[in-house]
């Protein structure tokens, strides 16, 4: 039965990983994926010769002299768990999002657009490198990729320049989101499984995800794509809400407040976005009420706002797939997880493959080999890193600010940038600018390769001073 649990799983995957070819919204395999895994488990319960208990994260003794009913009473138990745990950060997702719809709904973003006041190449490749490793940190490098070439595409006419822009901005993006708490969906989930702090991310991972950034984003300024002048293009600017900036600074603010009530309150971080969008949502409330009295703003879209509050809105704008794939892709590896599949695979890697395996650190202790980090990094590059750090989570048991969790929230969220299929920032830039694959693996893979690398290096000296 854990034969067929494993191919099931490895079906699933693939589909998740060809959802290009495809044609099927990874959700889909996702969602089937979890259902079937879980179905196998609760119909062969009685076959199985041990469980892992995730409480206390080690394999349950005597598992196999329980009766039927308590093998089930102990599943459910398994399956809840599993469930609340997903469901913290699934709740964390939805409240960032609906801010992050909340600051469009009043143009926030284009406030940003502000920040281009040159026609150097150089100069706003730089601006563009260092806004969407910033905003990564804050909405997550999905949103930031998003919001970066939205604006892109208003002020760059050719469609051959901001291409090279889109490569560098997803990058950036990616980097900037590893080493914050809520920059990526891999990065919270290490974060709320208390796996890593916030002051210990920080410190780790942002001087390395820095020299991610920036190490190929100065490469980049000596290639021809970027020398001499842009042709900006003039468009007419529609009137915005007068709320717009105050509406983006409130946004970006609640959110990075998150953080920070958790380390005062140590209550899980879902409770800290839930009350962060329920006061943007407050003064996004009174804000409407004379939006649309004062300009014509969106007036396009006027009776579509008029009929909803921002909130109600905001929260009809957000990407449900991706919570629903996050909710089937956690809970098929805690299927795994539950039967012990991956503890055993994570202890057959370091037998079998010693140059793999596990390695003395400068804190003079025994640990997961670097090489086996970095494979993960460019793993993630093929493979979503979401499924990727959820099995690292239970195949790997160090306790909480352990340097492999750092070093498996840097690989996992930057060697995404290697492919253009990688990561979800890549993948929107796709679909935006229409990039193609071997275009992105030709012009800028080898550029995310450099700075992946540096930034490899930069961690491994920055964790001896830890």
């Amino acid at each position: 039965m854990e034969s067929a649990i494993i191919l099931v799983f490895v079906i699933g995957y693939l589909g998740i990983t060809l959802e290009h070819s495809l044609r099927i919204d990874k959700l889909i395999p996702a969602l089937v994926m979890m259902a079937v895994c879980w179905a196998l488990i609760a119909l062969g319960l009685e076959t199985f010769p041990q469980w892992f208990d995730s409480g206390n994260h080690a394999l349950l003794e005597g598992f196999g002299d329980l009766g039927a009913d308590e093998k089930m009473h102990l599943m459910e138990e398994t399956l809840l768990h599993h469930l609340g745990k997903t469901s913290e950060i699934l709740v964390f997702l939805l409240g960032a999002m609906t801010i992050v719809e909340i600051i469009d709904y009043f143009d926030g973003f284009s406030t940003i657009k502000d920040f281009v006041k040159t026609k150097k190449k150089t100069k706003i490749l730089w601006i563009f490198a260092i806004l969407a490793f910033i905003l990564s940190a804050i909405i997550d490098n999905l949103t930031a990729t998003i919001v970066l070439i939205s604006i892109l595409q208003k002020i760059v006419k050719e469609r051959d320049v901001r291409i090279w822009y889109a490569g560098l901005i997803i990058i950036a993006a990616n980097a900037g989101g590893a080493w914050s708490p809520i920059g990526d969906v891999t990065t919270t989930m290490l974060w709320i499984g208390k796996k890593v702090s916030t002051g210990h991310l920080i410190g780790y991972l942002l001087v390395p995800s820095f020299l991610c950034m920036a190490v190929p984003t100065f490469v980049a300024s000596f290639l021809p794509a970027f020398k001499g002048d842009l042709d900006v293009e003039e468009v007419e600017e529609k009137k915005k809400s007068r709320f717009s900036a105050t509406m983006l600074y409130l946004g970006l603010g609640a959110i990075v407040f998150v953080p920070i009530f958790k380390m005062i309150t140590h209550l899980p971080p879902y409770v800290g976005m839930m009350l962060s969008l329920g006061v943007v949502a407050t003064f996004a409330e009174i804000y409407s009420s004379s939006k649309f009295s004062m300009t014509e703003f969106h007036a396009e879209e006027s009776d579509a706002h008029a009929h909803h509050s921002p909130v109600h809105y905001s929260l009809s704008k957000i990407e449900l797939p991706s919570i629903l794939f996050f909710l089937g892709i956690l809970m098929a590896v805690a299927a795994l997880e539950s039967l012990g599949i991956l503890f055993g695979f994570a202890a057959s890697l370091q037998e079998n493959m010693p140059m793999l395996g596990t390695e003395i650190h400068p804190g003079g202790h025994e640990g997961v080999s670097d090489i086996v980090v970095l494979l993960l990094g460019v793993g993630s590059a093929v493979i979503d890193n979401v499924p990727l750090v959820a099995a690292s989570l239970g195949m790997f048991h160090e306790p909480m600010d352990n340097e492999l969790w750092h070093f498996i929230a840097y690989s996992a969220g930057t060697g995404g940038s290697m492919l253009i299929i990688g990561s979800a920032a890549g993948v929107v830039a796709m679909g935006m600018e229409k990039i193609d694959f071997f275009w992105y693996l030709k012009k800028i893979a080898w550029l995310a390769l450099i700075g992946f690398l540096v930034g490899a290096a930069a961690f491994m000296v920055t964790r001896t001073l830890f």
